[in-house]
């Protein structure tokens, strides 16, 4: 049975996140990606970044299988095996199979589907997880304060409340705040396509 799970959207988003990554990442290096989902974006950016060591994660046994599916028929050298990790639990950065003296930690489409405290352990964990100058990407929707949300976003946002209260769009402001009390400091925001953003946090000195 093929365990590979497909997400559409990673087709439409991951040249225009790619973009990006080339741009703000350092050009060797490990990099944790967080919530790696169905592990399509993992195998076209480990393969696309090959001189970075690329670490999948994922709490969901589905998704950690479906991650080891696509690397199994697309994965690439520097890719490794998807680790079992919830940043909502306490010192996940410590993590058997966590790289040490990690370059980045990636992050996409996750903060609106899960409850705040997730987005509050990443940035926690991700903090305790990279040193001074390293670089916290995140990407997906979010509300900006002063600026009219798309039409598109609201109805995805009322649709994500209505599978589960604690889900939806977060406030850009309130997570940046979150960010800065960690030490990050948002260093950019980069309008992406289908009204998303990439975040670029950078951590300040310790």
């Amino acid at each position: 049975m093929d365990a590979r799970l497909h997400a559409p959207a990673t087709q439409r988003n991951r040249e225009a996140i790619l973009a990006v990554l080339r741009r703000v990442l350092p050009a060797s290096g490990a990099l944790l990606e967080i919530a790696s989902g169905t592990g399509e974006h993992a195998v076209y950016l480990a393969a696309e970044l090959a001189d970075r060591i690329f670490q999948p994660s994922d709490p969901d046994p589905a998704h950690r299988a479906s991650i080891a599916a696509w690397s199994a028929v697309h994965g690439s050298a520097n890719l490794g095996q998807p680790l079992a990790l919830d940043v909502t639990a306490s010192n996940w950065e410590t993590s058997a199979g966590v790289p040490s003296d990690l370059a980045a930690i990636l992050c996409i489409n996750l903060i609106h589907i899960a409850p705040w405290s997730a987005a509050l352990g990443l940035v926690r964990g991700a903090a305790a997880a990279l040193g001074a100058g390293r670089v916290l990407y995140l990407y997906g929707p979010y509300r900006r304060a002063g600026r009219p949300t798309a039409p598109s976003n609201e109805a995805f946002d009322r649709s994500l409340r209505a599978q589960n209260p604690a889900w939806g769009l977060r406030d850009l402001d309130a997570l940046a705040a979150a960010a800065d009390a960690e030490g990050f400091a948002l260093e950019e925001v980069v309008e992406m396509p289908a009204n998303n953003l990439s975040l670029i946090l950078r951590r300040r000195s310790r």
